[in-house]
C-alpha cells in the first residue's frame, strides 16, 4: 500500500502518469491515453482524448457488475413523513426513463437545463439524466427568490427548467411554480418547457402547452440511452456568488470530475462499494452535487438523501437516528449543523437514544470548524473528526487527512495535508513563498488537478482575473492561512476576513476560535469594522447555548480578556455582543460581509437572496445600533 508522501509527490511529479493510473479505475467507452494538455491560460484540459458517460459510471456500470439490487440511494424526509430506497436498477431504470422524457422535449448534448428543487429523489434523477443525455445542467438552490433564478436563466439559456410543486421548510410548505413563474417572466430568455413533478402538500397550477406534468408524461416515452461524452465536454453550471453581484457560473468538465470524485471517496473518506454515507447538504451546492449524488454512486456506495434540518426535524438527534436506521458509515455536514445540535442539546442527551456502532467517521467543512465544535463532536460521540478544506470551484477536497493512504493525527484547527495532485503554496503579496507559521495567501501551483473548474460559463476573462491573474502561474483561492513546521495547513478565512488594527494583520477567525472556547459559547463571529484611528478594530458576537444563564455583561467581559490574554492588547478588542441569531446563508454561512456593514451603520446593505432568515438583519441593526 502507497503511503501518503509517496503518492502526494508522485502526484505533483508526474501528474499525467498518476491521473491516467486513477482513470482506469472507471469504466470508460475510449480510454485515454494523453493525462492532459495545458491550455493557454496554465490550466489543465483533463484526459482529451477519453469518452465516457458519468452516468453510466455511477449506475449502468454498477447494474451491468451484477450490483443491480444494491441499496443505492436512500430517501429520508421527517418534514414529509416519507422514507424510500432506490436500488441501483431502480434509479438506473428511472433516471433513463426521465432521460427519455428529456429526449422527447428535444434536449441533447450541450443543452443547458436548470433544475429548481427540494431535497427529494427526483432532484438527483434529474441531475443524472442531464448526465445521460449529455445535457449540461444547472442546479438552482430551491427557495431562492425569483429574480436570482431569473439572473441564473438569462446566463445559462436553458432549453427547459425541471422543478417541483413545493418544498418544506421545517413545517412550512413553500410553492415554488408561483416563483418559477415569476422568474420566467422577469428572464429575457425564456425556457421552452417547464417540467413538475407534484407533490402531495401542494398542487401546482400548470400552463399549458409550456408546463409539462412529470408523472404523468415520463409514463409516455421510451428509456434514453447514454450519449457518449468527450471528457473535456461541460457537465454542469454551478452559480456561487460573486463580488460584483452577479453570479459566477463554475463550469465542471465530464471525465476530470469523474476520475477526481471516484478517487477521493477512497483517499479522502475511505469509503468503499456499499458503504453508507451521509452527507447533509442540499443538491443546489457542491457538497450535494459531489457528495450526495455524484461520488457515493460512482464509488458504489449508498447515498442518503435527507430532506430536513439537523435541529427542528423533530429535534437535535436527527443525524443520529439516520446514522443508527442506516448504518451510516460516514458523516458529512457543515459545522454550524454541528454547532446548532450543540446549541440545543448541549449534554448529548438525545443522543444516548441511538448507536453509532457503524459510523467511522465525521466530516466537517463549507467553513473554517472552530476546535471547539471538532473537540464536542468527538467528545460526545466517541469518533474521529475531520476537518477538510475546499470550494465551489475545486469541487472536491484540497486539503484532508488522506485515511484512505495514511491517516495521520488530527490537529484542531487544521484540515490537514494537501490531498494528491493539489500543489498548496502560502504566499506573500510580491508572490513570494512565506516561511512555515507565517500566514499568507493560499494559493495552488498550476495546473490544477482534475475535477477542478475550468472556466467561467460564457466568461473566459472573469475566469482568469478572478483565479489566475493575482499570482502568476498559480491559482488563488481567495483564502489565507498558513503551513505548521509538519507541512498541516491552517485556513484562517477569507482573505478579507483579515484586519488591520494600526498597521498589525490580525486574524478574525484566530479570535473567534478563543471566543468559542468558552464554555458559554454556542457560535460566534468577529469582524473588523472600521475606526478613526485605528483603520479597523474587531468586534465580536456570540450566540450562548441554550440553558445558559450566564450574564452577557460579564460574559463581554470574559470573552474580551480571552483574547487579550491569549492574542495581547494589539487585538483591540474590547466589545462582545450576545446576540440571539447571526445571519447565514441556507447552507450555513455566517455573512461576515453584511455584519461588517451593519456594524459600520450603512443604509444599503447586501443582503444576499441565500439567507436563511431576512429578519435577523433588523434585529442586529437594532442591537447593533444601541
Amino acid at each position: 500500500m502507497n503511503t501518503y508522501p509517496h503518492e502526494y509527490e508522485s502526484s505533483l511529479q508526474q501528474p499525467a502518469k498518476f491521473w491516467l493510473q486513477q482513470a482506469q479505475r472507471l469504466h470508460w467507452f475510449q480510454e485515454p491515453q494523453q493525462g492532459f494538455e495545458l491550455r493557454s491560460n496554465g490550466t489543465a484540459a483533463w484526459f482529451p482524448d477519453g469518452q465516457l458517460n458519468l452516468a453510466f459510471c455511477a449506475l449502468d456500470y454498477h447494474v451491468d457488475d451484477g450490483r443491480g439490487e444494491q441499496t443505492a440511494l436512500i430517501y429520508d424526509s421527517p418534514v414529509a413523513d416519507c422514507k424510500a430506497t432506490y436500488s441501483y436498477r431502480e434509479l438506473r431504470d428511472a433516471v433513463a426513463q426521465f432521460a427519455g422524457l428529456l429526449k422527447k422535449q428535444h434536449v441533447k448534448k450541450g443543452d443547458r437545463v436548470v433544475i429548481y428543487m427540494p431535497m427529494i429523489p427526483q432532484a438527483a434523477i434529474a441531475m443524472l439524466a442531464c448526465a445521460r443525455l449529455g445535457a449540461v445542467h444547472s442546479v438552482v438552490f430551491g427557495g431562492f427568490a425569483p429574480h436570482e433564478l431569473a439572473v441564473r436563466i438569462d446566463d445559462a439559456q436553458p432549453k427547459l427548467l425541471i422543478t417541483a410543486s413545493c418544498g418544506i421548510e421545517v413545517n412550512r410548505v413553500i410553492p415554488y411554480k408561483p416563483m418559477v413563474d415569476d422568474a420566467i417572466a422577469q428572464a429575457d430568455h425564456k425556457p421552452g418547457n417547464v417540467i413538475v413533478w407534484q407533490r402531495e402538500q401542494c398542487q401546482a397550477e400548470l400552463q399549458a402547452p409550456r408546463d409539462i406534468d412529470w408523472q404523468s408524461a415520463v409514463s409516455e416515452v421510451t428509456p434514453a440511452e447514454c450519449t457518449v461524452m468527450q471528457a473535456t465536454d461541460p457537465l454542469y453550471i454551478l452559480y456561487t456568488s460573486g463580488t460584483t453581484g452577479k453570479p459566477k457560473g463554475v463550469v465542471r468538465d465530464t471525465g476530470g470530475y469523474a476520475v477526481a470524485l471516484h478517487y477521493s471517496m477512497d483517499t479522502v473518506y475511505g469509503v468503499g462499494a456499499g458503504d453508507v454515507m451521509l452527507t447533509a447538504s442540499d443538491v443546489g451546492w457542491v457538497v450535494g452535487h459531489s457528495y450526495i449524488v455524484y461520488g457515493p454512486l460512482l464509488r458504489g456506495a449508498t447515498t442518503i438523501l435527507y430532506e430536513g434540518k439537523p435541529v427542528r426535524t423533530p429535534d437535535a438527534s436527527a443525524f443520529w437516528r439516520m446514522c443508527d436506521d442506516y448504518r451510516v458509515k460516514v458523516l458529512f455536514s457543515a459545522p454550524t449543523a454541528f454547532r446548532a445540535i450543540k446549541k440545543e442539546d448541549p449534554e448529548a442527551k438525545l443522543l444516548e437514544n441511538y448507536r453509532l456502532t457503524s459510523l467511522e467517521r465525521i466530516y466537517m467543512a463549507g467553513e473554517r470548524l472552530d476546535p471547539p465544535t471538532l473537540e464536542w463532536t468527538q467528545e460526545v460521540t466517541g469518533k474521529p473528526v475531520f476537518d477538510h478544506w475546499w470550494q465551489t470551484e475545486s469541487g472536491w477536497p484540497i486539503c484532508a487527512n488522506p485515511v484512505g493512504i495514511t491517516e495521520y493525527p488530527v490537529k484542531p484547527g487544521s484540515s490537514t495535508l494537501p490531498v494528491p495532485g493539489y500543489d498548496i503554496r502560502i504566499l506573500a503579496p510580491d508572490g513570494s513563498e512565506v516561511e512555515a507559521n507565517e500566514q499568507g495567501a493560499v494559493a495552488i501551483k498550476l495546473p490544477l488537478p482534475p475535477g477542478c473548474l475550468t472556466t467561467i460559463w460564457g466568461d473566459e476573462p472573469r475566469f482568469i482575473k478572478g483565479y489566475l491573474s493575482e499570482f502568476t502561474g498559480y491559482y488563488s483561492s481567495g483564502d489565507g492561512g498558513y503551513k505548521d513546521d509538519d507541512g498541516y495547513v491552517f485556513i484562517m478565512g477569507r482573505t478579507d476576513d483579515v484586519i488591520n488594527v494600526a498597521g498589525h494583520r490580525l486574524s478574525t477567525g484566530e479570535m473567534e476560535e478563543i471566543l468559542a472556547m468558552d464554555p458559554a459559547v454556542a457560535e460566534c463571529a468577529v469582524i473588523g469594522v472600521a475606526d478613526e484611528l485605528k483603520g479597523q478594530i474587531p468586534l465580536g458576537l456570540v450566540i450562548v447555548k441554550d440553558g445558559s444563564n450566564v450574564d452577557p455583561d460579564e460574559l463581554s467581559q470574559r470573552l474580551v480578556q480571552r483574547v487579550r490574554d491569549s492574542i495581547g492588547a494589539v487585538a483591540c478588542l474590547r466589545q462582545v455582543y450576545v446576540v440571539p441569531r447571526l445571519p447565514k446563508t441556507r447552507s450555513g454561512k455566517i455573512l461576515r460581509r453584511l455584519l461588517r456593514q451593519l456594524a459600520d451603520g450603512e443604509q444599503q446593505l447586501a443582503i444576499p437572496s441565500t439567507i436563511d432568515d431576512p429578519n435577523c438583519v433588523d434585529e442586529l441593526r437594532e442591537q447593533l445600533q444601541r
